[in-house]
């Protein structure tokens, strides 16, 4: 029997390749105008006349869509950076990082903004937000210990409220340095103050929260992680996802009541939660459900039209009792493999519904086919089916060879010995109406 407590845990579910940020958002760089405009009230380093006009066409030049011409606007200001102060200095690799940053060239943004924050003369407000842009773009570059250490530094020079994403990027390096309890502190902090403010935690945040308890091997966290997911965004992978760690859990009942919960709201859909709501059925006693699940699955074109997938339909239907629908699938499944294993199904089908020549049939084709994982039940069904033709000398042929087998071997020899019995009664009893 197939593990349907696992089944949907192992279809990449909780493998978190979209919890870090494939785009960085960047806090706005400081445009030349209004750093020129800070330098005359603030206590920083004068950013002069001189060096501000020229800054200024840089930007300009780059923000018309001439990247070339503002970088090589900027190389020539770096030239004479021996007569510039700290300030016109950070504010001049400020500017060269956000250009880079826009043409995705991480390494060189990540060492513009590095020489920024190396500036000792600066505001404190452009050393914290550079600081933690070099966080973002580290995480994106996917330089985990980095993100770490940039937030560390943040953190040092930060008087004010820690922004969620904070707790969020220290929480996704650790998950990507495999620090799982280490990152589940970080996420559990945003998550529980958001929910303590009453206000609702973002999605990906609880994306991350339940790939690290799945990490650390915590079902139940995982399930009721889960279980805010389908309250808070309705989606429907995470009603499958869900009644996947119920039966995880030991929750049988409330695995089938929201997988059922998901199909009448139309969530099963794809050919992975169809056959997974089947094998949920399956487990729970409700085979015909199976079936028919499966079959409309296959009539859609949603589930694939092939013999793995008509067994299951058959089988489903065996164990339904619905033996005389189940024929059609076993001979379709029978027509697309080369070996006898869904001729012998076959043969024990017919015998249970008492069609002892297509049993018989069926039993010589799978053993002419070969390839049989167990060759000893073709030859126990042929020699039922013989037996009950009252073809006995055949009969006990058939069980002589499934005799050979160890897995059948007592079996075939309380036949052989019951075969021979009703072969000597039939034939007294022939004598006797002579």
């Amino acid at each position: 029997m197939i593990n349907i407590k696992r089944i949907t845990i192992n279809s990449a579910l909780f493998v978190a390749v979209a919890v870090a940020p494939s785009i960085v958002s960047l806090t706005p760089y400081v445009s030349v105008s209004t750093a020129y405009a800070e330098t005359k009230t603030k206590r920083v380093p004068a950013l002069r006349e001189k060096v501000y006009s020229q800054l200024a066409r840089a930007q300009k030049l780059a923000d018309d869509g001439d990247v070339k011409a503002g970088l090589e606007a900027l190389d020539s200001i770096k030239d004479r950076s021996s007569s510039m102060n700290s300030y016109e200095i950070a504010m001049m690799y400020n500017f060269y990082g956000f250009i880079y940053y826009n043409e995705n060239q991480l390494d060189k943004a990540i060492a513009a903004f590095e020489s920024v924050v190396a500036e000792e003369e600066i505001p404190e407000s452009l050393r914290l937000s550079t600081t933690f842009s070099l966080a973002q773009l580290a995480m994106a570059n996917s330089e985990y210990n980095k993100v770490i250490k940039y937030l560390e530094q943040w953190d040092s020079i930060n008087t004010k409220t820690i922004p969620d994403n904070y707790y969020v990027l220290r929480s996704q390096a650790n998950y990507q340095l495999k620090n799982y309890q280490e990152a589940l502190k970080y996420i559990n902090t945003v998550i529980n103050v958001t929910e303590a403010d009453n206000g609702i935690p973002k999605e990906n945040w609880l994306v991350l929260q339940r790939a690290l308890y799945y990490s650390l091997n915590q079902p139940i966290e995982v399930t009721k992680t889960l279980e805010k997911m389908v309250k808070l965004f309705n989606k429907p992978d995470y009603w499958v996802q869900l009644a996947g760690m119920y039966g995880e859990i030991g929750e049988e009942k409330k695995q089938l009541a929201i997988f059922e919960a998901a199909k009448q709201q139309g969530f099963v859909k794809t050919r992975s939660h169809i056959m997974q709501l089947a094998q949920v059925y399956m487990y729970n006693g409700l085979s015909y459900k199976a079936a028919k699940l499966m079959e409309q699955g296959l009539l859609s074109g949603v589930v694939e039209d092939n013999p793995k997938n008509q067994v299951f339909i058959a089988e489903s239907l065996v164990q339904a009792k619905e033996n005389n629908k189940a024929i059609s699938y076993f001979e379709k499944a029978s027509e697309q493999v080369e070996h006898g294993n869904y001729e012998q199904r076959l043969a024990e089908v017919y015998i249970t519904l008492e069609m002892y020549d297509e049993a018989a049939d069926a039993a010589r084709l799978a053993l002419d086919k070969g390839g049989l994982t167990f060759e000893s039940n073709a030859y126990v069904a042929l020699g039922m089916a013989q037996y009950n033709l009252q073809n006995f000398d055949a009969s006990i042929l058939a069980f002589e060879q499934a005799e050979k087998h160890k897995k059948s071997e007592n079996i075939a020899k309380q036949w052989i010995k019951y075969v021979k019995k009703e072969k000597l009664h039939s034939e007294t009893l022939k004598q006797a109406l002579l």
